[in-house]
């Protein structure tokens, strides 16, 4: 059965509707702690809006400042250790989107701009590197999150390409082995940022144990799991849920008992930011926190 390694971006929070969940999520370059009842439990300011926020095993936070990757430490939030993904481009100028821990101990680095995936180890050592295929190449859009897709001690990488509107998942050698474009269902492409923008500038995708992929549209409003034969098999479009208006549709994670909790950027005052919901279009849960987190949560992961 293939996974996701380690607990990635996703989300949720704040009740109502159901017992919270501790979680750590970003404003801008803001990262807070969060408990399962909503208080700020620690707060650091990053050098940097990071758009990608990993929780360690041991409880640390993987995450980048800018194009510097930092480990904070649980307790302390001190930076453990840093790299400068910066120093492995040629390009002029490059920004990073996503990092992962990898099962062999290296970290997974996507730098838009050069449009690669470098694997490399903790003294920036580069083991692995491919070029990305990039239909319209772009220092801020080349990629959003890149995940692993673990299957035993192998795997491959699902690449959200927001410049594209593609999902392309590449083997290691930097094959692709498989590709979504994401569609537009016969709209034209609008601008912006909120609920009254338009597009198919995919955010993230995760590979489920069914094997089809679970897709964030980014502007696109919506959720899409696919089979690997590309069909849409369920969907989460932007007025589906009761009195909830979806915007920029960025993290997910998928908890063990098949929800789904997605981050709401975007969606302005009045709408959470984090949502939980069921296979059947029920919100379980929700957070809304405009004290401390505003409309540019584009990253979160709930503690679990």
């Amino acid at each position: 059965m293939r996974s996701i390694l380690c607990l990635s971006l996703a989300f949720l929070f704040a009740a109502p509707l159901a017992a919270g969940y501790p979680l750590v999520a970003n404003e801008r370059n803001m990262l807070f702690w969060f408990d399962a009842e909503g208080k700020v439990t620690a707060k650091v300011e990053l050098k940097g809006a990071p758009h990608d926020i990993h929780v360690l095993e041991n409880g640390n936070v993987l995450t980048h400042q800018g194009t510097e990757i930092v480990e904070l430490d649980a307790q302390s939030r001190e930076i453990v250790w840093r790299f400068d993904a910066r120093s492995l481009a040629t390009a002029e100028k490059v920004e990073l989107h996503s990092i992962a821990l990898l099962p062999d101990g290296h970290v997974m680095v996507a730098l838009s701009g050069e449009g690669k995936i470098y694997e490399i180890d903790r003294d920036g050592k580069v083991h692995k590197q491919f070029d990305l295929k990039r239909d319209r190449p772009h220092p801020h859009r080349d990629t959003r999150l890149v995940r692993p897709v673990i299957d035993g001690d192998q795997w491959t990488y699902l690449v959200a390409q927001e410049g594209d509107g593609y999902v392309r998942e590449y083997n290691r050698d930097g094959k692709i082995v498989w590709e979504y474009d994401v569609p537009l269902f016969g709209k034209q492409p609008k601008g912006g940022h909120g609920p009254e923008a338009f597009g198919d500038s995919v955010f993230s995708a995760l590979r489920l144990p069914n094997g089809n992929t679970l897709i964030a549209t980014g502007n696109g409003h919506s959720i899409l799991e696919v089979t690997p034969e590309k069909q849409i098999v369920w969907q989460l479009d932007q007025h589906d849920l009761d009195d909830i208006t979806l915007a920029w549709v960025t993290t997910l994670q998928v908890l063990d008992n098949g929800n789904i909790i997605v981050g709401n950027c975007h969606a302005g005052e009045g709408q959470p930011q984090i949502i939980e919901i069921d296979r059947k279009k029920n919100v379980v849960w929700s957070f809304t926190d405009f004290e401390h987190l505003g409309n540019s949560v584009s990253n979160s992961v709930v503690l679990r």
